[in-house]
């Protein structure tokens, strides 16, 4: 009852429902890709706001210095999360096939083979940004206060990285055994306990970006632990036994689990990267423009990922329910959720950008403070509405790779990833930093270009149907029937 009555749960089904009317979805479809996806719609939210929170905070107590040395450490801490959500394409791709096939041992199997791969990579990753974090800030920020604070924050906040990817791993886990509550409650109070944790640092303890990156790797910890407990447990207290388990002494390093995951993640780990690894010249670029610049775009980036809240749920939820129906060798049940989710998820971002487009001013006025520069507020604005176009695109362009990524057809999205950054956004944007007649037009071009692009590519790959030829590659060896 309390799932049902949740807020997003209802907004959710009323824009489906409506679909449905219309003839433009099944409403079983509807309801099922509902109640998969917006507990992970929520744990977007939370941790978005986190995200978001993290700025703001900085950006009250220390200054708009603060929210670009905060904004210039992200790409690093990005990187987190590009192995570990990579990888993690992978895990539910073999997790939710097995589970459709009922084949549980692979699950297992999947679960610590993924674990394995993400803990190699993400280690040496932590350890190079804990030793020198102050250069890797310097090879974009534009001046040492700025420099110095995106140091502070990267040489805490490395410990974390680890925990981070992990903590990806998990949560697509039971997202693809078809449980999207768990990981919300998980990672959604490992975002409450930043937030507070922050509060505390940063305000209380007079810690400023260091506070803020303390508090990321505090809650990352918690809720790595708490996954890894309820995994090996099969339950968590008060939420009651889990669709998974895993035996902890069981094989590790099993070589065709290895070479799967790899061949699955390793393309969403470059398509991940892409965006990453673009951050850095896009935040020079922007550095180009000013420091008021700096703070606007840094604090529509957190507005931004606020509103692409539903594809965390809707790409998760067609990867999961897409993946199952192929375990199950239903190829035309795959393809019917696929374009109901595609559809509902573009309307659903509808609503989501024109709320943000009418309380635009408001909604940036939350993370400056009184004596910030007054071209911030303005520059910000602008900037959030061309980033509500965007993310209409971005709907598609994440949605589309869903199905693509339950079938381990993962190639494609990588490469229109990197044809919409290095082909578009970036090259739209420097021109607005250096020629006058093109200004800040140039990153309002630059947001549509990073996610038109590839969402026309993606689309093209998902109705071209090759997807579904390569799911035969990696299904699970024992049918449903045999079990």
């Amino acid at each position: 009852m309390v799932r049902y009555q949740n807020p997003v749960r209802l907004l959710l089904l009323a824009v489906g429902i409506l679909l449905a009317r219309l003839g433009l979805v099944r409403r079983e479809h509807v309801v099922r890709t509902t109640d998969l996806s917006w507990p992970r719609i929520v744990t977007g939210l939370a941790r978005m706001s986190k995200n978001a929170v993290d700025v703001a905070m900085v950006g009250i107590a220390v200054g708009e210095v603060a929210i670009a040395g905060v904004g210039f450490a992200g790409p690093f801490w990005g990187i987190a999360f590009s192995l570990g959500g990579g990888f993690a394409a992978g895990t539910i791709a073999l997790v939710s096939q097995g589970f459709g096939a009922n084949a549980h041992d692979e699950i297992g199997q999947a679960i610590r083979s993924s674990a394995v791969i993400v803990l190699a990579l993400t280690l040496p990753v932590a350890a190079v940004f804990a030793s020198i974090p102050h250069d890797l800030v310097a090879l974009i920020a534009n001046d040492e206060a700025t420099t110095r604070a995106g140091a502070d924050y990267l040489r805490v906040v490395a410990f974390g990285v680890p925990f981070a990817g992990l903590n990806l791993v998990g949560s697509r886990v039971f997202i693809g055994a078809d449980d999207a509550w768990t990981p919300m409650l998980v990672r959604g109070g490992g975002a409450i306990v930043n937030i507070l944790a922050n509060a505390v640092f940063i305000f209380v303890l007079d810690m400023g970006v260091t506070g803020a990156a303390l508090g990321t790797v505090l809650a990352n910890v918690l809720v790595t632990a708490t996954f890894v407990v309820a995994l090996l447990a099969g339950r968590i207290p008060g939420v009651g036994d889990l669709p998974v388990t895993v035996d902890p002494f069981g094989t590790y390093l099993h070589w065709d689990t290895i070479t799967d995951v790899f061949e699955i993640g390793l393309p969403v780990v470059g398509r991940n990267s892409v965006w990453t690894i673009a951050k850095f010249p896009m935040l020079a670029i922007v550095a180009l423009f000013g420091p008021s610049v700096v703070a606007a775009y840094v604090i529509v980036r957190r507005i931004m990922g606020l509103m692409n809240t539903p594809g965390w749920g809707f790409a998760l939820a067609a990867s999961s329910l897409v993946g199952q129906e192929l375990g199950e060798g239903d190829e035309a049940d795959a393809e019917a959720y696929a374009n109901d989710i595609l559809v509902f998820s573009l309307a659903t971002y509808a609503v989501f950008a024109v709320v943000v487009a009418a309380f635009a001013q408001p909604i940036v006025e939350l993370f400056v403070g009184a004596d910030a520069d007054p071209n911030t507020v303005p520059t910000a604005v602008g900037l959030t509405y061309a980033a509500c176009v965007a993310v209409l695109a971005q709907s598609v362009k994440g949605t589309a790779a869903g199905p693509l990524d339950a079938s381990g057809d993962t190639n494609v999205t990588f490469y229109s990833q990197a044809v919409g950054m290095v082909g578009f956004a970036i090259p739209l944007a420097y021109v607005g930093a250096v020629v006058p007649a093109v200004g800040i037009a140039g990153l309002y071009l630059s947001f549509l270009g990073e996610a038109l692009v590839p969402a026309v590519i993606n689309f093209w790959r998902y109705r071209s149907g090759k997807w579904k030829a390569i799911s035969q590659e990696y299904r699970p060896d024992s049918p449903v029937a045999d079990d």
